[in-house]
């Protein structure tokens, strides 16, 4: 009997993925755009986030967006009313973008006059973890009706991020949703992790993540 023969295929996939996500890299790096990779679970709210994100910043920075999802321009049609060139990516049932999937995007964009690129990735709490896309930050947002264990639950897709919005917290009286809970599972994945409690609904906590996000957009 011959031995067993294991074929590296998912190795083989991310490998591939991450010599096309520093291609895209080198390309936003050129036109000096800065690119945030939005993540969460279907339902934190990532869009109204998103939309409102690019109000507080269209005045000040040429904004593009490409959003992820797997059927319709839903999302991409409510980026596009705030005035911002929006890309869709329908990803035909993937889970997750990848890097290929944004290069074909960027094709579609001129980045030239494009000072922030807004991702807003597919709704998912473990695929888009695994695969870069090329972007300067990612961010996680989660939800206080998702619950105060999805730390330790999703630790992979807490870890790859430079930080996360808590979403929702205008109906923290109504859930049982420990803070400090959910804080240190954070910590423990990300230490000193950027953290921003608000609701994208009421604006309640939505300065403090602006001023951040624009610390490090002046920062590249």
């Amino acid at each position: 009997m011959s031995p067993t023969t294991t074929v590296p295929v998912v190795e083989n996939i991310l490998k591939a993925n991450d010599h096309l996500a520093r291609d895209n890299r080198d390309l936003l790096d050129s036109t000096d755009t800065v690119a945030v990779n939005f993540m969460a679970s279907p339902g934190a709210g990532k869009t109204t986030v998103i939309v409102r994100t690019i109000k507080a910043l269209k005045d000040r920075y040429r904004i593009a967006g490409v959003d992820g999802d797997i059927a319709t321009t839903i999302d991409a049609d409510r980026m596009a009313e705030t005035g911002v060139h929006a890309v869709q990516i329908n990803t035909g049932g993937a889970c997750h973008l990848d890097a290929v999937m944004l290069q074909n995007a960027l094709g579609q964009i001129d980045l030239e006059g494009t000072d922030l690129l807004i991702i807003e990735n597919v709704g998912n709490l473990i695929c888009p973890a695994s695969f870069q896309l090329g972007v300067h930050l990612n961010v996680l947002i989660a939800s206080v009706p998702e619950g105060d264990d999805k730390p330790y639950k999703y630790p992979t897709m807490y870890r790859g991020v430079q930080a996360i919005i808590l979403n929702k917290t205008d109906i923290l009286p109504y859930f049982d949703f420990d803070m400090d809970y959910f804080r240190r599972g954070v910590e423990a994945l990300n230490p000193g992790l950027a953290f921003f409690p608000l609701s994208a609904k009421t604006g309640e906590g939505f300065d403090a993540w602006i001023t951040w996000l624009t610390a490090q957009i002046e920062a590249f």
